[in-house]
């Protein structure tokens, strides 16, 4: 039963989401990769909450909040900041350029070997690092919410674990490549429903586990058993020290949220930037109450099963099978299935928009190329990232934490390529050469201080986040100095393409503001600075 409604829920939304998609323009690379500019505010919300809310977050960081309690709320909470940054600083100027990645705009900015240089650095790190991880933990998940070893018969965790993760990867692949972005947007706004409304369910039934006395009660047993678990202020010891909230962390959420190609695309096809903020900062309205499906589990969690030894990262799946009734297993297996497949399916849709835009049309062929060989290549290319994602994710089995170990490996890139775009929009002298060492002495400098000894015991003196933010400074610095000592000869200005229509959202603002304040009375509200050698 649980398996029959688990199918049957993922081919209704596969249904709704071809009937909604059959008619859309899949020949251009605008109908294709932008959705044709017609996304909705509710749309974007919905696709950019499902693309970040997957089981790197269910799993990841509910196994992350097992460990370290209330303090890792920083990825979801300091989101919405990022969020209103997006809306009120990014989101304009991305717009006012017409473009449809991140390295198209670094190309008007800069020139074309910056735009090589940072389509080659996502393409690989959402190949090598993004998509085996989705995979990986989609894989757990579903093998903890179905109990597969029990459905299937099959005893060898790790031949279950192979199975799981192609049989997501084939269908998350169909999604991305046969249907573009608009199919993605679709998809993730009816999966996100479901997922909203099951995480909250697993909650609500999850503290119903912990005191059959009442929601309130629960929450107050678990905050007098576990006091330390409930301080927003991480200690030196904690995956989220409070000090690299100001370094690593801000800067990683910065990148993911303003920056990211894979996150971002979704807000390039807005039929306008009014619509577009509408939907970045209802996305970060529920950033901001994210934590009760994303943390609160795995506090629950840790209260329940601590003392049998459950490995973090099993947290969340075995919480959902002992609490959710089964009827309703299958359901949630579901949505949670479109969540995986809506992080795996948007990093495909963007690994091929990078190629077929960035690579193939611009490096390869010329911009007289025919539309039809730029979103075929751009398929084959998805095609060859899924398959190398599929034969990856089963190897990360043995990572401790994978959150932190996708965070960590995260920087390889966030950083050179943020710096890079503020170096962009604060120094208006800066040149491309300039631009483009950054990029490759940010990346040469991140692979040395993690991988290559003597470096590595240097940068391991310091917190893994505060060397990002260490690097990142260096960058800045690096990047200020050139558009002073060697000035490209006039001032950059930014020239309206005149694709979308520019006029602002009359309420971003006040909500923006009204998001902030939120963000910083959560972290008032939970803080305790007792516990912190150095706060």
């Amino acid at each position: 039963m649980t398996l029959a409604t688990f199918l049957m829920v993922t081919s209704l939304v596969g249904v709704l989401t071809y009937v909604i998609t059959r008619n859309d323009d899949h020949t251009t690379s605008t109908g294709y990769f932008l959705a044709g500019r017609t996304l909705s505010g509710g749309y974007i919300a919905g696709s950019l909450l499902l693309t970040n809310l997957s089981t790197e977050q269910l799993v990841g960081l509910n196994g992350a909040a097992f460990t370290d309690g209330l303090a890792v709320m920083a990825w979801e909470v300091l989101a919405a900041l990022a969020l209103v940054v997006l809306a009120l600083v990014f989101l304009p100027m991305y717009l006012r350029s017409g473009i449809a990645t991140v390295p198209q705009f670094l190309e008007k900015r800069f020139d074309g070997r910056t735009r090589a240089i940072t389509s080659f650095l996502f393409i690989l790190a959402y190949a090598g690092i993004l998509l085996p991880i989705v995979l990986y933990t989609g894989a757990t998940g579903l093998m903890g919410i179905l109990d597969l070893q029990a459905i299937t018969g099959i005893e060898s965790e790790t031949t279950l674990l192979w199975i799981s993760v192609w049989f997501i990867g084939l269908v998350g692949a169909v999604y991305a490549i046969f249907g573009g972005l608009r199919t993605v947007a679709v998809s993730d706004t009816l999966n996100g429903f479901g997922l909203l409304v099951g995480g909250l369910m697993i909650t609500i039934l999850g503290l119903n586990a912990v005191s059959d006395t009442g929601v309130l009660h629960a929450l107050s047993e678990l905050q007098t058993s576990h006091p330390d678990k409930f301080n927003s202020v991480g200690a030196d010891d904690s995956s989220v020290p409070f000090s690299t909230l100001f370094t690593g962390v801000l800067l990683l959420n910065l990148f993911y949220w303003t920056t990211n190609q894979q996150i971002i695309q979704r807000t390039f096809g807005a039929r306008s930037l009014a619509e577009g903020q509408k939907g970045v900062l209802l996305a970060g309205f529920f950033k901001v109450i994210a934590p009760i499906i994303l943390v609160l589990p795995g506090l629950i969690a840790f209260h329940l099963y601590a003392e049998d030894g459950l490995k973090p990262d099993h947290a969340y799946g075995t919480l959902v099978r002992n609490v959710l009734p089964d009827e309703l297993a299958g359901v949630f297996a579901a949505v949670m299935a479109g969540a995986i497949l809506s992080s795996f399916n948007s990093g495909l849709n963007s690994t091929a928009t990078l190629f077929s835009l960035g690579v193939y049309k611009h490096l390869i062929k010329g911009d007289a190329v025919d539309e039809r060989k730029v979103i075929a290549n751009g398929k084959w290319v998805g095609a060859l990232a899924a398959l190398f994602a599929m034969c990856a994710a089963p190897l990360l089995a043995n990572q401790v934490s994978i959150f932190d170990y996708l965070q960590t490996m995260n920087g390889l890139y966030f950083i050179p390529i943020f710096s890079v775009v503020l170096g962009g929009l604060l120094f208006r002298r800066l040149g491309a050469g300039a631009a483009n060492i950054t990029l490759v002495a940010g990346c040469t400098l991140l692979v040395l201080g993690y991988f290559v000894a003597p470096f590595s015991g240097w940068a391991k003196q310091v917190h893994n986040y505060h060397f990002l933010g260490i690097v990142f400074a260096a960058l800045m610095l690096f990047q200020f100095s050139m558009s002073r000592a060697a000035p490209r000869p006039d001032a950059w200005v930014q020239q309206n393409s005149g694709d979308v229509d520019l006029t602002p959202w009359k309420w971003a603002r006040p909500i923006a503001l009204g998001i902030s304040l939120s963000v910083l009375m959560i972290y008032v509200a939970f803080a305790d600075f007792s516990g912190v050698p150095n706060g």
